[in-house]
């Protein structure tokens, strides 16, 4: 498959089942996949019809909030729609991730926040004696573009089908009223914002600034570039030229996809200084993680997150941290050994 696609969604029901499989691979039972699974077979056949003849609506989403340093609104949508978002991210990622740059490193095959760490590492050893500008996008879910993003959609994806299906799952969340009413926008403002917990955000999420990646690599050519997630780092020769590039950088976010810079994140520094840069201190000749980012990890580690976890702790924790880190996991789950 090319670059573009005028193939369709695969939307049989041995498709369905498929993308059940790889849905529910590493989830744990809750009493929402028991009852969807009682008539599991059921379930798919009415989907399946409903996707063929076009009478599939994406429903609501059961909301909640997590607070991690900053406060987050997840959305979880039903299973059944669950399903369908992983059909759509199957067919979106078959095509669209060769025509992503190489320094993207958020939410693909064989990349990670660790292969980025070591990545921005590489980049300021390289270029120790120049310098590095550090920025993330504000609020980026919040900040999409319905019509910018369907727009961007539809130079590649030119069959019909798809694209409706597209419409409707991109349609099926907006920023909610009090978020707008924060960021001082009437009601009538465009249709923004993709969910924090849908399967689709995270490749809608680089479809969408993948079209900053591109202007960045191949018409402002600076040394070097990378990103993740809506964090990036950009390298140049001198203070004056980065400036130049941040400039640039900043309008096309703001003229062509809507989307600022988070001041207080906007930092230009030399490269021999380092950085925060996703969690932890980045210098040409090392990093180490931030307390703060360590406590919250041993906050956050799960059962199912502690191979990660202890991967991101044997990267950048001193030997006392990572000896902690393996005592807190004990006294976590003593309970279930």
């Amino acid at each position: 498959m090319t670059g573009n696609s005028s193939v369709s969604i695969d939307v049989s029901v041995e498709n369905i089942w498929k993308s059940w499989f790889l849905f529910r691979r590493g989830k744990r039972r809750t009493k929402e996949l028991d009852i969807f699974e009682y008539v599991l077979e059921q379930h798919f056949d009415v989907l399946c019809t409903d996707l063929n003849d076009g009478s599939y609506r994406h429903g609501g989403y059961r909301r909640f909030v997590v607070t991690d340093n900053k406060r987050r609104e997840i959305c979880v949508a039903s299973v059944c729609d669950r399903i369908v978002h992983r059909l759509v991210y199957e067919y979106l990622i078959a095509f669209y991730d060769r025509t992503f740059i190489f320094d993207v490193w958020s939410c693909r095959k064989e990349k990670g926040l660790i292969g980025a760490i070591d990545r921005t590492q590489e980049f300021l050893w390289q270029h120790r004696k120049r310098f590095v500008w550090r920025a993330d996008v504000r609020k980026f879910f919040d900040h999409v573009d319905h019509e910018v993003l369907q727009e961007i959609l539809s130079l590649r994806v030119t069959d019909s089908f798809a694209r409706a299906l597209l419409t409707e799952i991109i349609d099926s969340y907006v920023v909610p009223a009090r978020e707008r009413e924060r960021e001082r926008e009437s009601k009538e403002a465009r249709q923004k914002g993709i969910p924090i917990g849908n399967l689709t955000s995270q490749i809608f999420a680089n479809v969408y600034l993948n079209e900053f990646d591109r202007y960045v690599k191949h018409i402002l050519k600076p040394r070097a570039y990378l990103r993740y997630g809506d964090d990036f780092i950009i390298i140049a020769d001198t203070r004056g030229e980065l400036l130049h590039l941040r400039m640039f950088a900043r309008t096309f976010l703001r003229e062509k996809l809507r989307l600022e810079l988070h001041q207080k994140n906007d930092i230009l520094v030399p490269v021999r200084q380092g950085l925060l840069f996703l969690g932890v201190e980045v210098f040409p000749n090392g990093r180490r993680l931030k307390k703060r980012n360590w406590r919250r990890t041993l906050d956050r580690v799960e059962r199912g997150s502690i191979a990660s976890y202890a991967g991101l702790m044997g990267q950048h924790g001193t030997k006392k941290k990572q000896k902690e880190f393996w005592w807190e996991v004990l006294e976590k789950f003593e309970h279930e050994l």
